[in-house]
């Protein structure tokens, strides 16, 4: 279904009229009408939660834009039966079942007949017999000799509903009575009126510079303190010329840098003096702005060096000049806006508006004060867009445009601009960051209207949101592939940790293995040591047969065998355990004992002798581990 259908369909029922909120809340339901407006209007007041899916089966006879549209209601309704008309008329997917009553919306009304202003309020649902009906009321003038003007389509039926208009919230109309015979002064009036009503063509030609300017305004525009209706000027075409003329002396203090304008009409005596400084700027020319005589700062100085100083510049001028709600202007180089715009992360990314100015351009200020400067267009760029401005009136500040913009966008954008008048500036370029290169979406030049510029930005919206959400989806896979891969990393490091630990503990182990082995080998080779030298120490054993009395001694050992030797009487129980311990058993870890009665050699004194210890002529004797 057509967006354009849909956008207004939405703004009936809701009775929102800021273009750029009702877009948003269409665009936060997939361009779902009845989503959109199940959103708005919660259970209390609106569409009933529990038949949503109802509501949602019906959406085809959208398709049939007549099917809309039922027959007028009766005129003077009540409030409550025009309400629901009214909801009906513009909802036809929402039955009747699924309305609950709700607030109307009001519609102000500043209507001007002659000498006289009369403020009318209405429901939206009403039709526009009842708003004659309450002016004949205020007016005393009949329903039947009133023709109420001002309409936007032109001359409306007094059967036609308000809100079939979709109207804003304030509105001017005033009425005629052309029947009814004025006096003199109410005659004029009403010619007046009528003129107000009218658009007249100004072709204005700039003698100096040898062009032509047409301007087409409507009668209710101002020169100065005077209306273009009530000027004289000729209708529906009228020419006009502008050339410098020299101030007096006396009029102006030396050190200001002026010029007044003298305009001069095609017909005799039409002279409009200090019309506006000579740049013919039709916004001034025409009463939308401070008109002082002196020249106008520029909004971006000549050969800045400093980007930054010179958007900074720009930034303030525009605000002196049109005020304080315009686009938030992004303060940095061109390579930075376009770095905030592109390069994020794809949820957080943007289009990029390069604004291009051109005092020199007729459109200029008009564009500036009604189209940059509308509320809707302020908020829809401030939400989608980075905004970045530049002025090129002075070359030097051209050159140093196309210069940047063939570094980030390449030749062709450069080429672009160069074909473009001044008499086309202002020049609104969309431009979207795209894979390898920068796209420059579309190129709005200053002959527009806001409602067209706001259906162009939606359309650079619409491509850039379809790209936007194939980037998301594969920056999306991306990180999902990375963090697959993160995760095997940390999986493997920590696979690599554990079996770099592993092999640090067995090498510990290893190193502490070969250490106790070292200790006990040097300990075992120490008791070798002192087992041989004890060996070495023994006196010979002695004969069987000889002199002096023989003690024959069996030891037993833990391990079962037996140590026999022969002993002289007289040998000392020192050279018994000396013997022993190079047999390896000292007496420092054995005891030595007799079988019966048990005793413990090792207890008694080393230097008695085995008489002494009764260990003659033979016995028997068993080593044991001591505790």
């Amino acid at each position: 279904m057509d967006r354009e259908i849909i956008l207004a369909d939405f703004q009936a029922c809701t009775g929102i009229d800021d273009i750029a909120e009702a877009i948003t809340l269409l665009e936060l339901n997939n361009w779902d009408l009845v989503a959109a407006i199940n959103g708005v209007i919660p259970q209390e007041n609106g569409i009933l939660q529990s038949n949503l899916s109802s509501v949602a089966s019906q959406a085809n006879i959208y398709g049939t834009r007549s099917q809309a549209v039922p027959a007028a209601p009766p005129a003077a309704p009540a409030a409550s039966s025009s309400s629901s008309s009214s909801s009906s008329a513009f909802c036809p997917a929402l039955p009747s079942r699924h309305i609950v009553e709700r607030q109307p919306r009001m519609l102000n009304f500043r209507v001007e007949y002659r000498q006289r202003t009369v403020e009318v309020v209405i429901e939206e649902g009403s039709v526009i017999g009842e708003i004659k009906q309450i002016l004949e009321t205020e007016l005393q003038v009949p329903v039947s000799k009133m023709q109420l003007k001002g309409w936007k389509s032109g001359d409306l039926s007094d059967s036609i509903v308000l809100q079939s208009l979709h109207l804003p919230k304030n509105n001017s109309l005033y009425v005629l009575t052309p029947e009814i015979t004025p006096t003199a002064s109410t005659s004029q009036n009403s010619v007046l009126q009528e003129s107000l009503n009218q658009n007249f063509l100004l072709v204005i030609s700039h003698r100096e510079a040898q062009r032509d300017y047409n301007l087409n305004f409507p009668g209710s525009r101002t020169i100065q303190e005077m209306t273009l209706a009530a000027s004289g000027i000729s209708y529906p075409c009228h020419h006009l010329g502008v050339c410098r003329r020299s101030s007096p002396a006396n009029t102006r203090e030396p050190t200001e840098e002026c010029a007044d304008v003298h305009m001069v009409s095609d017909s005799e005596g039409d002279d409009f003096e200090d019309a506006s400084e000579f740049g013919v700027d039709e916004s001034e020319m025409f009463g939308m702005g401070t008109s002082t005589g002196s020249r106008k700062a520029p909004l971006m100085p000549e050969n800045t060096e400093n980007e930054v100083d010179a958007l900074m510049h720009f930034t303030a001028e525009f605000t002196t000049r049109y005020g304080e709600c315009h686009p938030v202007f992004f303060i940095g180089t061109l390579e930075a806006a376009s770095q905030e715009a592109f390069y994020g992360k794809a949820r957080d990314r943007k289009l990029l508006a390069i604004y291009l100015h051109n005092d020199e351009s007729v459109l200029g200020n008009v564009f500036c004060s009604q189209m940059m400067c509308a509320d809707s267009i302020v908020s829809y760029l401030s939400q989608n867009f980075i905004t970045w401005a530049w002025d090129v009136t002075k070359e030097a500040n051209k050159a140093r445009l196309l210069t940047m913009c063939t570094r980030h966008f390449g030749s062709v954008v450069a080429q672009t601009i160069r074909t473009y008048k001044t008499d086309q500036f202002p020049l609104l370029l969309i431009v979207m960051g795209k894979r390898t290169s920068n796209e420059v979406l579309n190129v709005i030049q200053g002959n527009t209207t806001v409602d067209e510029l706001m259906m162009r930005l939606m359309g650079a919206m619409e491509i850039f949101t379809a790209q936007q959400q194939e980037d998301i989806k594969d920056e999306d896979e991306r990180e999902a592939r990375e963090m697959v891969k993160r995760e095997q990393d940390e999986a493997y490091q920590l696979s690599l940790e554990a079996d770099r630990k592993k092999r640090e503990a067995q090498e510990r182990e290893q190193a502490e293995q070969l250490r106790l082995q070292q200790i006990q080998k040097e300990a075992d080779d120490e008791k070798e040591a002192i087992r041989l030298s004890l060996e070495h120490a023994l006196p010979p054993e002695p004969a069987d047969e000889g002199g002096e009395p023989i003690s024959k001694l069996r030891i037993r050992t833990p391990s079962g065998e037996f140590l026999v030797r022969r002993f002289l009487g007289s040998t000392k129980l020192k050279v018994l355990f000396d013997f022993v311990a190079s047999k390896g058993y000292p007496w420092e870890d054995f005891k030595l004992l007799t079988t019966f009665p048990r005793r413990n050699i090792t207890q008694l004194d080393p230097a008695s002798s085995l008489l002494e210890a009764k260990l003659f002529p033979q016995e028997t004797l068993f080593l044991e581990a001591k505790e």
